[in-house]
């Protein structure tokens, strides 16, 4: 039975239409939905410059960008959420995203993750490997549910 369902959102079209799916499920089975938005940190420096030669008042910035856009979508969710009838929280990590999915959906005792098949870029898949390929492959003892965009 399913009575926890995770979400992780990008800001792509993909993973909101997963996550109002997901929101649809959840009101139908009368599950519980955490919301995870994981900031990449690949995506803070580039690789050709070393962290150790990046100012940090540099990345801070970028980094409280992401984190308000991150709430920003999450927000739209969970209204959607309240809307719905369906219990629902949020949590935004840094970190790379199908560690921090696998991560989140162990401590959470997700029983089956819900997310888009592809994110915000076609490009930042093909060079920094898909994310939902990654939890698919990665994540053998939970269910996964791929939401085409």
């Amino acid at each position: 039975m399913v009575s926890k369902i995770l979400v992780p959102l990008d800001g792509s079209k993909t993973a909101k239409k997963a996550a109002e799916y997901a929101v649809d499920l959840a009101k139908q089975l009368n599950a519980s939905i955490m919301i995870l938005n994981v900031i990449d940190k690949r995506s803070l420096v580039a690789q050709t410059v070393p962290a150790s030669k990046t100012a940090m008042h540099t990345i801070e910035p970028i980094e409280d960008y992401l984190r308000e856009v991150a709430e920003k979508h999450i927000g739209e969710i969970l209204k959607l959420c309240d809307k719905n009838g369906v219990v629902s929280e949020m949590s935004i990590k840094k970190g790379h995203p199908v560690k921090e999915i696998l991560k989140a959906a162990k401590k959470y005792k997700a029983d089956l993750i819900v997310m888009g098949s592809h994110g915000i870029s076609a490009l930042s898949a093909t060079v920094l490997g898909s994310v939902s390929y990654g939890v698919i492959h990665n994540g053998k003892n939970i269910h996964v549910l791929i939401i085409r965009g």
